[in-house]
């Protein structure tokens, strides 16, 4: 399981935004044990201009062993800036990209996912011709009830999206939503090589909140049994909110997963 579990940066996304802090970053992620990490919001590599180059990221990554084994990337520069985006991941030896919300840009309508569908499919197959996967990344909102169908709004992008179109789920924002992930991995074999490890804990008078894996409510060994027969690859802790040090609530998260024999 070890060689699977990756950090998603955007838990480290305080301590990522100079070069030196970013470095130290990636050091922890190491030392804690992780295989890869995920760059998003990663602060001195945005910008036009940025402290740090996907070619002085490669370097960093590859001096702690680590593998970047997926992106968040804007949607702006993924269709007007492919070209770029594709170069981009390749210096930094990755494979996967994904997007972290539409509903900016197109709402949560139904017919706004298929306008993102028939907009992403060339940009889907140029990414694909250069080796690279493109994901869709969830929150709550995407399972709001299609008033046509009666049936959640995601369930657009599986049904009707190519079968290249990924979908990297994140377990934390479907149970908000009352889906169950499992039955949601179902339905998506093949489709999930990378998804969000995210746990949820009820904390007295607060309610719901994100917490280490392990210390919440969530079925981890029904998700990653189903997980493993459906095609996952990597799975990326992510915590947006840590009540304790995000450094430790990544440990922790570790020390559990790693535990399970896949």
């Amino acid at each position: 399981m070890t060689s699977k579990l990756a950090a998603q940066l955007y838990t480290l996304r305080e301590y990522t935004k100079t070069a030196e802090m970013f470095e130290a970053s990636l050091r922890a992620c190491h030392e804690i044990g992780y295989a890869g990490v995920q760059l998003s919001a990663v602060g001195c590599m945005n910008g036009d201009d940025p402290e740090v180059s996907a070619g002085k990221a490669r370097e960093m990554l590859d001096s702690f062993g680590l593998q970047c084994c997926a992106t968040h990337r804007p949607w702006k520069r993924l269709v007007e800036n492919t070209d770029e985006e594709i170069e981009f991941h390749k210096t930094l030896g990755c494979s996967y990209t994904a997007v972290g919300s539409i509903a900016g840009e197109y709402g949560l309508a139904p017919d706004s996912y298929r306008r993102f569908l028939s907009d992403a499919a060339p940009v889907i197959a140029k990414l694909a011709a250069s080796g690279i996967r493109f994901g869709f990344h969830n929150h709550q909102n995407e399972f709001i009830r299609n008033p046509e169908t009666n049936r959640p709004c995601y369930d657009i992008l599986i049904d009707e999206g190519a079968p290249d179109l990924m979908l990297e789920v994140d377990t934390f924002w479907a149970v908000v939503a009352g889906v169950d992930p499992c039955a949601l991995f179902e339905k998506c074999v093949g489709r999930v090589p990378v998804i969000h490890v995210k746990d949820m804990e009820v904390v007295e008078k607060v309610g719901p909140v994100m917490c280490p894996v392990g210390e919440g409510n969530l079925n981890w060994s029904g998700i990653i049994e189903v997980c493993e027969r459906v095609g996952t690859e990597w799975y990326v802790v992510e915590q947006d909110d840590c009540r304790r040090d995000p450094i430790d609530c990544l440990r922790s998260s570790w020390e559990y997963l790693a535990d399970f024999r896949v």
